[in-house]
């Protein structure tokens, strides 16, 4: 599973809040989300039947609308042999832009960040965005394993989704009731086919949670001791080893045994989540408070300090609205930038070699002008919640852009 960037995420929930807001005057906004194993010659037959279902529709206008977005459906498809590795997401409708006469057809085409489990095709006055909705807490992938002397389930936690990695049966037989020597053998027994097993586990966990880049933590549950048994051991691999968050006791082993352990989880993955972004704000406050600190704020001399290669990571709050906005000189040449907060503000300025008019050349999203730049010198990006009173002291207090640098400029 590849890894999605803090840039990727943003763009992503951008892209939902823009199709949230987006309503059509009857049940004519189309949604179509297509599985990477679906084919996309069935999803075309399938346009086709709907398109003749729409005939039906009472409202002229309706009616016209939903065929108009149907077909360009299609034709979108044309352009697609196959759906793409996570599966292919289109929304396309009428949108009005105020009185009567004034709707323009929108078209959104986009692969999501993680792979679509179902084919869906819905038609209603808003865009269906639901499963959507579920992707944007996918931030962090967690290993999790529950696991007794008799059986172990391993799997993957990303966002809600559960991925079952691997299931293992032991064959520990159970209590022996002799006594004597044949019970101490048989107890030996036992100890050494349980010492096996665990290191079964181990290994299989290892192989699963070793490759994943992204990890950002191991749970282990079960009921009983094993767990703890499991954890004491030299069982798992150091780096692994070092990412067990917690351990979580459960009734159930098994998949269900897996959900048990996300229920009683969620709390401590949230409160994870919450810390990693307050250390990070905590550790620019420190320095940025020290005097000979490594911290860097305010537009002008982040921008200044990415582009000296100098910036280690760049902290910007999800509640920055602005966009960078690039300006042509016609007369002369010249080229000029500006960050504009509102939208509404005048497309022209005045040009500072000649003094004509300067047209607007093209604007872009005031966090992936940043991004893009701190890409380009390998700088690590972390967006910032505004959830939190760190994420909001970031915003309020420095403009919600900051960075811890690399050196001192």
């Amino acid at each position: 599973m590849a890894e999605v960037s803090s840039k990727e995420l943003y763009e992503f929930k951008r892209t939902i809040e823009e199709l949230s807001d987006k309503k059509g005057r009857g049940t004519e906004l189309v949604s179509v989300y297509i599985p990477p194993d679906k084919q996309i010659s069935d999803v075309v037959k399938h346009m086709r039947e709907e398109l003749s279902q729409s005939a039906n529709i009472k409202s002229k206008s309706t009616k016209k609308n939903v065929q108009s977005a149907i077909e360009v459906i299609m034709q979108r498809l044309r352009l697609f042999p196959k759906p793409p590795e996570n599966g292919l997401l289109l929304f396309v409708g009428m949108i009005p832009r105020g009185g009567p006469g004034t709707e323009k057809m929108e078209t959104y085409v986009f692969e999501p960040p993680e792979p679509l489990q179902t084919y869906t095709y819905h038609c209603n006055s808003e865009f269906f965005l639901e499963p959507l909705q579920d992707m944007l807490d996918i931030k962090e992938t967690y290993g999790l394993a529950v696991l007794d002397r008799k059986e172990a389930t391993i799997a993957l936690l990303r966002g809600k989704r559960i991925d079952i990695v691997k299931t293992l049966t032991s064959g520990v037989p159970g209590k022996h009731k002799a006594g004597g020597q044949s019970q101490r053998r048989f107890d030996r027994l036992i100890e050494l086919a349980a010492h096996e097993f665990l290191k079964r586990i181990g290994g299989h966990m290892n192989d699963a949670f070793l490759p994943i880049t992204d990890l950002k933590g191991v749970i282990l549950g079960g009921p009983g001791h094993t767990k703890e048994e499991f954890l004491k051991g030299d069982y798992l691999q150091y780096e692994i080893k070092n990412k067990v968050i917690t351990t979580v006791d459960t009734s159930y082993t098994g998949e269900f045994g897996i959900r048990e352990v996300i229920d009683k989880s969620m709390d401590v993955l949230t409160e994870i989540d919450i810390m990693r972004e307050k250390k990070l704000v905590q550790r620019f406050l420190k320095e940025l408070i020290s005097e000979d600190g490594l911290a860097s704020y305010g537009e002008a001399d982040v921008r200044k300090n990415l582009q000296m290669g100098a910036v280690e990571v760049l902290l910007l709050s999800e509640g920055l609205k602005s966009s960078r906005e690039t300006y042509e000189c016609s007369a002369c040449g010249c080229v000029k930038e500006k960050t504009v907060k509102n939208v509404d503000e005048s497309d022209e300025m005045q040009c500072p070699e000649c003094g004509e008019k300067m047209k607007e050349s093209k604007a872009k999203d005031i966090i992936d002008d940043f991004v893009d730049m701190a890409e380009e010198i390998g700088s690590e990006v972390e967006l910032i919640s505004t959830e939190t009173e760190e994420g909001m002291q970031i915003l309020r207090a420095f403009g919600g852009i900051t960075a811890i640098l690399r050196y001192r400029v």
